[in-house]
């Protein structure tokens, strides 16, 4: 018997409804799979959870803990959401603000998925965790393993900064380098995955790292005392940030949070990694994988992501788009973000601005609009890649 708002888990390409309060990866079908809850105006009024305690674990009602279990936390989630006034003043954007997710645990917005997938995953009965990442992911499933009491594998790529190997050891995780790119990490991984019996927490092959990342929209509106911004802003790789905030506000709709309007979805990628960029301006459903993938930003170096038509739908029915910048684009742009409004955020975080230059430049985005821009990570967890910048002249 279930204390939470789930009535069940569906799968987002075929449909099939399955029941909750079990471990589940992937459809039959290959599909992602959604949670889905029981939403009315009375399920969580908007100023019921001014007092509560400033995590994402305000949003309870629409998160897949059974409301009377202890989750899994570290203070993840409520992050600052800033004007960027200089910013603004030089885009001619009034409206600006930076979504700082780089104070969250272990620096980045992947703490708040792992938070409830693993708050869900030892509910449900695993014991050992294991995912392929190229950074942030990896350190924050590993933290929350750990006070989870649960073992944990990551493996990574030869190429990951030296700080995201060592956190994750320093963690307790076991850690395994592999030649190539994420996807080369998660077919290795697999095989272990198989003979071995752990739990994938790979993005968007558990339903439940989603439902932690949908909170930053939550957020957004709590932070703007309801209001919807026009145009949000977001580094993707994987895209499950992209496509939980846009879940996030058909909730918000149902609860009665938000009247309908939603924002334009725009998601942001490398130029030398833009699977989703290419598929959006071909037209296509699905996005095909990006051979030899290369930016410095490690967390968009993802040639092929499992909710690739998640994020293609996103993008399009919220009216958005999809562009690409340059590596050194974004380090250029994480020098202007640190020192128009002092924060020192990662290459992806860069992206968004640097992605938001370009609107500008092509109209896309008008000075009347307000404009959310995600920072999904420190700029501290990327010392090397920063003083390797530094040290060419580019940042």
């Amino acid at each position: 018997m279930t204390s939470s708002n789930v009535t069940h888990i569906e799968c987002s390409r075929c449909g099939k409804q399955l029941a909750p309060g079990r471990l589940y990866n992937l459809c039959d079908c290959g599909g992602p799979l959604l949670v889905r809850y029981r939403l009315g105006p009375d399920t969580m009024p908007r100023d019921a959870v001014t007092s509560r305690a400033k995590t994402l674990w305000r949003y309870r009602e629409v998160l897949p803990l059974d409301l009377d279990k202890s989750p899994v936390t570290l203070g993840e989630g409520f992050t600052p959401l800033l004007r960027a006034t200089r910013l603004g003043q030089r885009l001619g954007l009034p409206h600006l603000y930076l979504k700082d997710e780089g104070t969250n645990p272990t620096g980045s917005f992947k703490a708040r998925g792992q938070s409830v997938a693993i708050s869900m995953a030892r509910e449900l009965g695993a014991r050992k965790v294991a995912i392929p990442s190229a950074g942030n992911a990896g350190g924050a499933m590993a933290a929350y393993a750990a006070a989870a009491g649960l073992d944990a594998l990551v493996y990574m790529p030869e190429g990951t900064p030296v700080m995201n190997r060592l956190e994750c050891a320093i963690l307790g995780a076991e850690v395994k380098l592999i030649a190539g790119s994420i996807k080369d990490c998660g077919r290795a991984l697999g095989e272990r995955i198989r003979s071995e019996g752990w739990f994938d927490i790979s993005t968007l092959k558990e339903p439940y790292r989603i439902e932690g990342k949908k909170t930053m929209a939550y957020e957004v509106v709590e932070q703007l005392d309801g209001g919807v911004p026009d145009v949000m802003i977001y580094p993707t790789g994987g895209g499950t940030g992209l496509v939980g905030m846009w879940k996030a506000f058909a909730e918000m709709e149902q609860l009665g949070w938000t009247s309908g309007k939603r924002p334009r979805m725009i998601a942001v990628q490398a130029t030398g990694c833009a699977p989703m960029v290419r598929a959006f301006e071909r037209g296509a459903k699905r996005a095909e994988e990006w051979m030899d993938p290369a930016t410095i930003a490690s967390g968009l170096r993802v040639p092929s992501a499992v909710g690739d038509a998640l994020i293609l739908s996103a993008i399009r029915e919220s009216g958005g788009t999809a562009v690409a910048v340059d590596d050194d684009a974004m380090l250029r742009a994480v020098r202007e973000i640190a020192e128009a409004e002092g924060l020192v955020t990662s290459p992806e975080g860069g992206a968004t601005l640097a992605a938001l230059e370009l609107l500008r430049q092509r109209d896309l985005v008008s000075e009347s609009e307000s404009v959310v821009l995600f920072l999904t990570g420190s700029g501290y967890k990327y010392l090397e890649a920063l003083q390797a910048a530094a040290q060419t002249g580019v940042l």
